[in-house]
């Protein structure tokens, strides 16, 4: 156990003094009374485990290495080992132990005395700290904490490797601890560890836990508040990576995707259209199903809906949607509001017979841009409507990070009220977005897992699909689009490729 001197025992007030001095940067308000704590802590040998969530770009990192920086410089005597876990090793750690070579570097009293050994180790005369990855797969066994045991970004960091690997290291001198990030869910590392530093803080009076948002940062930096107000005007204020990045709020691992708060923001007032008005702007999303060779005739009824081999199987869905500019500033280019106006569907049909299909939808709606699912089967569609549409055509290839990406734009999209389902229509599209469910992912890649379950059914015991669901959330990919009021309708510039094709040659 370190054991300090009585020069080194010094009241709150000197201790955050002369970290400022030491960093050349005067810390925030809102940093001194965690750091004053930590400091404390590691000093006295108390061995209390605290939880700093900070919101985004607020100084989190920039704490830590002023923290660290000062522990190693008064502790530089003794055989001080502080260990410090991130997420990952790249980019995570290395940044973390840049940003402290930065705050040792810049001052004249650290500047001559740190050096670097192994890579993964700063060290200032008898004090180290060791920058170690927090990855299932990194190998960290045998590293001792015996002053400081900290863990930044926490909700990233698996509980199972944090029990195993890492909490061992302070147990033999009761190191602080030291848990660091930003809300997720309330299954994380973090949750777990706010619950526990709370329910002790709640025993004895001594606070452990500090939870900022982006209205406590904003009262001290102004900026920072304009730059959140940036975010919620693009994301929306109940959007999951707001609510959690910037509102320290925890979101559910699991449940439903379209809570009715959500749904009554999908709601539009306008009605279906039967062909585009004149002077609007229109596009067209596909969500491309399978073909089954049991499908006969351009309608499916019941008694040809008997036929299919497969008659479960997910349609393909086409949504219409009206690029609703009215929001825009004049001859800007920006993310329109969208409007859905028009559905088609086809069950186990050909795709041969579907290309032509979605030509004649194309030159009716005049669509300026065609997002189409180029997955699987919908490659050859994406292709040949590529070659007809030329510069027109989006093909988005779902992968589980595709996928997880389109869920939190298509969220961004409805949490702005840009995306309105028209009145009294007859689609499925309600009952697939109740039934839909989504499910947050551990880890530092923000994943989520989203659609309706595999044999969901509704109350008259039909199965239900997400089709005409992953068509609309196609429209999120336009955001990435530049358009504006300049866009022009499509224009057929090439002769059809498969008119001629049979569905062998497709």
């Amino acid at each position: 156990m370190v054991r300090l001197s009585t020069q080194y025992r010094k009241t709150f007030r000197d201790v955050v003094i002369f970290a400022h001095a030491l960093s050349g940067l005067r810390l925030r308000a809102y940093q001194v009374e965690p750091a004053m704590a930590i400091a404390k802590s590691v000093k006295a040998r108390d061995g209390l485990s605290f939880v700093v969530m900070f919101p985004r770009q607020s100084g989190k990192n920039e704490l830590q290495a002023q923290i660290e920086a000062y522990l190693m410089f008064v502790l530089k005597r003794f055989d001080t080992e502080i260990v410090k876990a991130s997420p990952t090793w790249k980019p995570q750690s290395i940044n973390a132990m840049r940003r402290l070579e930065r705050v040792l570097a810049r001052n004249r009293l650290t500047a001559p005395l740190w050096t670097k050994e192994s890579g993964y180790i700063i060290r200032m005369n008898n004090a180290r700290i060791y920058f170690l990855s927090g990855s299932e797969t990194a190998n960290v066994v045998g590293a001792t904490a015996n002053v400081l045991l900290e863990c930044d970004e926490a909700q990233d960091v698996s509980l199972s490797k944090w029990d195993k690997d890492f909490s061992p290291m302070a147990a033999s001198t009761n190191a602080t601890r030291v848990f660091w990030g930003t809300a997720w869910t309330s299954r994380t590392l973090l949750a777990r560890e706010r619950k526990a530093a709370e329910k002790a803080q709640a025993d004895d009076g001594i606070r452990r836990v500090w939870i900022l948002d982006a209205e406590d940062i904003a009262a001290e930096v102004p900026a920072y508040g304009d730059f959140v107000a940036t975010q919620i005007a693009k994301l929306g204020r109940n959007h999951p990576m707001v609510k959690t990045q910037f509102f320290s709020e925890e979101i559910d691992a699991e449940g439903g995707m379209f809570p009715p708060e959500r749904i009554a923001l999908m709601q539009g007032s306008h009605v279906e259209l039967w062909q585009p008005v004149p002077g609007q702007l229109y596009a067209m999303t596909i969500d491309v199903g399978g073909e089954d060779e049991g499908a006969i005739g351009e309608d499916i009824d019941a008694e040809s809906l008997s036929l299919l081999d497969n008659p479960a199987r997910d349609a393909t869905a086409v949504t219409i949607f009206n690029l609703d500019l009215s929001t825009l500033p004049p001859d800007s280019l920006g993310a329109p509001s969208y409007r859905v106006v028009a559905r088609y569907t086809w069950v186990g049909e050909k795709h041969t017979r579907i290309y032509n299909q979605l030509k004649e939808i194309a030159r009716l709606w005049q669509a300026v841009y065609i997002v189409i699912d180029s997955t699987g089967v919908g490659a050859g569609l994406a292709s040949f409507l590529e070659a007809s549409f030329p510069g027109r055509v989006i093909p988005f290839l779902f992968t589980g990070k595709s996928k997880s990406d389109l869920g939190w734009q298509f969220l961004a999209v409805i949490e702005t009220g840009r995306y309105k389902e028209p009145v009294g229509g007859k689609s499925k599209f309600w009952e697939q977005a109740k039934s839909c469910m989504n499910q947050v992912l551990d880890g530092p890649g923000r994943m989520m897992r989203w659609g309706v379950p595999d044999g969901t059914r509704n109350d008259l015991g039909e199965l239900v699909h997400d089709d005409e669901l992953i068509s609309a959330a196609l429209c999120a990919v336009l955001d990435e689009q530049e358009i504006g009021i300049t866009s022009s309708p499509l224009v057929i510039e090439r002769a059809d490729p498969i008119l001629e094709m049979d569905a062998e040659g497709f």
